[in-house]
């Protein structure tokens, strides 16, 4: 069944309006190139939602077409096979340690079996599980309800040693009651117990600039989608407007250590051809 994007998000963050490469490269082994990106962990990711219609029909070659681009990290996200594409989360590690690639974090459906998700997550190293999407909220003591409900899951993915993040949209960048939700609930979770993930496509589409948001939280955008924005789409890396060679310098500055590709739109091209150019182009980044 293909999952459309926001067909998915919103089963994610119904649960939240009730109530998924590490660091940036050098050496990438077997693919003969290296990266100029800097950081203390050693290559960029890819966020798989980019590659949602070729998975479900081959889940284990595709995920060998992705290490052969380049990719050494994945985040992952859960459709209807999962988080791990009908493997165990002990396969998936398995298959993900013979083709030389990790996966560090996961979008998931947080407000249901968090602790069974992150004990299994735990268990084979994943790093972050996190909110994709928790959908325009009515007013701002609703963002703060879920900052609250954040540190809740903080707390579950603290105690078996990982961490919770949330990672945005536009509507959190855009001003309501005066404020930006993203303030409230930056403000109002705890930084011991929650992380960010900040989609810089979403920021630019809101009109804001991503590098005051690094530079307002430094240290708090521990993970970034770093996707490329042409006309009202996303498009492949470099083809677009953003300026990465400088927003990236400044994410790194300000604390950002993992980032991650993504790609939605393929004018021209398909997914897989989209994540190969996408690879090509972070290899060459020279920040």
């Amino acid at each position: 069944m293909d999952y459309k994007r926001r067909e998915f998000l919103k089963i994610a963050g119904t649960f939240a309006s009730g109530v998924a490469l590490t660091g940036v490269a050098a050496q990438l082994s077997g693919c003969g190139t290296s990266s100029k990106l800097s950081g203390k962990n050693n290559t960029f990711g890819l966020q798989l939602y980019s590659l949602r219609t070729d998975l479900p029909k081959d889940p284990k070659g595709v995920l060998a077409q992705v290490a052969s681009f380049g990719y050494k990290q994945l985040e992952g996200f859960e459709g209807p096979k999962g988080i791990y594409w009908g493997m165990t989360n002990t396969e998936f590690k398995k298959y993900m340690d013979d083709l030389g690639m990790q996966m560090v974090s996961s979008h998931c459906n947080w407000k249901e079996n968090l602790e069974k998700k992150a004990d299994e997550a735990a268990a084979i190293g994943i790093k972050y599980l996190m909110c994709p999407f928790l959908g325009a909220q009515k007013s701002l003591d609703l963002y703060k309800k879920a900052a609250e409900d954040f540190n809740k899951a903080g707390q579950i993915c603290k105690q078996r040693g990982m961490r919770f993040a949330y990672h945005n949209h536009d509507y959190s960048f855009k001003k309501m009651e005066g404020q930006f939700p993203q303030d409230v609930m930056m403000q109002h979770s705890d930084k011991d117990l929650v992380d960010f993930e900040l989609d810089m496509y979403w920021v630019v589409a809101a009109g804001e600039d991503p590098k005051a948001w690094f530079q307002k939280y430094p240290g708090r955008f521990k993970l970034g989608h770093v996707k490329d924005r042409g006309g009202k789409e996303t498009t492949t890396l470099g083809k677009g407007n953003i300026d990465y060679p400088t927003i990236l310098k400044d994410a790194q500055k300000d604390g950002m250590e993992y980032f991650i590709v993504e790609q939605e739109q393929y004018e021209g091209t398909t997914p897989l051809a989209a994540v190969k150019d996408d690879a090509e182009y972070m290899k060459k980044l020279k920040i």
